[in-house]
């Protein structure tokens, strides 16, 4: 099936929800494409017991409701995109399935977090983990304190760049979305990881190697960037590079951002500047969405 260019949103009711869905419909409104709405219901199962089908009642009623939380959220998207055009699709069953399924072919899947506690409803737990690591598209995560405000609705996309190849589909899609946003793109790369410390050894830390190594990095990084910054002369770049935890230089140049971009390198974990629990840590300590990138996501 040909790919549509479209913004879907999860939709549970909870705040963390209507917060990803402020950020969707602004995104959605700036990408000039359309937003879909998605939410799902549960038909508990032991009403199928016995071969017996559940009152056609009580699907009424879960649809019904479940049908409010969709038109809620159209609202709240209206609010922020008043000519935004929005669709929905509502079903039974698990949300992992649903989300997955719609991710073969859409732009990007949006979802809500509360944060340290957990993603929340409908996207929670064990549902944030399967889509993030296993959606066919991009999966950006907005917690309910990545509030969209004048401070944030103009800031900066920051995107981490490790040299790897899913870094440089990543940084491809900073680039898109900094374009579409009118926004200054910030490329992070951090020189503190196993290739470099391995490259240092037997080596004095001394200020004058440091520094040459610095300035080794600052080629590289410039000489990834430069086929997209000559695609998108009009996108504004700031290149960062920190010999610092990876962790820490994206949360702090994150600061007032309207998107982190990242890449996964899939089941294993995030590789390269991003291993291991570190995304975990951005998920949680991103002071702005996030968007996941992984190899599957051509």
């Amino acid at each position: 099936m040909t790919q549509e260019d479209i913004v879907v949103v999860a939709v549970d009711g909870s705040a963390a929800s209507h917060n990803a869905v402020r950020w969707a419909a602004n995104t959605a409104n700036k990408r000039g494409i359309p937003l879909r709405l998605a939410s799902s219901y549960t038909m508990p199962q032991f009403l199928y017991a016995e071969g017996m089908l559940p009152p056609q009642e009580l699907f009424d009623d879960l649809q019904s409701e479940t049908m409010e939380k969709i038109d809620e959220a159209r609202a709240i998207a209206h609010e922020v995109a008043p000519e935004l055009k929005i669709g929905h699709t509502i079903a039974e069953g698990s949300p992992i399935d649903m989300l997955l399924d719609m991710s073969r072919d859409v732009t990007m899947i949006v979802m809500g977090s509360r944060g340290l506690g957990g993603l929340s409803g409908m996207v929670m737990g064990s549902v944030s983990a399967a889509v993030v690591s296993h959606a066919s598209c991009p999966v950006v995560v907005v917690r309910e304190d990545n509030t969209v405000d004048e401070t944030t609705k103009y800031g900066p996309v920051v995107v981490g760049v490790d040299g790897s190849d899913v870094s440089q589909k990543a940084t491809e899609i900073a680039f898109a979305e900094a374009y579409a946003r009118g926004a200054e793109l910030v490329a992070v790369h951090t020189w503190m990881d196993m290739q470099v410390q391995a490259s240092l050894a037997g080596l004095s830390a001394a200020q004058q190697q440091w520094e040459e190594v610095e300035r080794e990095q600052i080629d590289m990084l410039t000489e990834r960037l430069q086929p997209l910054t000559d695609a998108h002369p009009e996108v504004q770049v700031r290149k960062v590079i920190t010999r610092d935890r990876p962790v820490r230089a994206l949360v702090e140049n994150s600061e007032g951002a309207q998107l982190l971009v990242v890449g996964s390198h899939g089941r294993g974990g995030f590789k390269g500047m991003l291993l291991g629990s570190t995304s975990r840590a951005l998920l949680q300590s991103a002071p702005c969405p996030m968007m996941v990138v992984r190899p599957e996501n051509v």
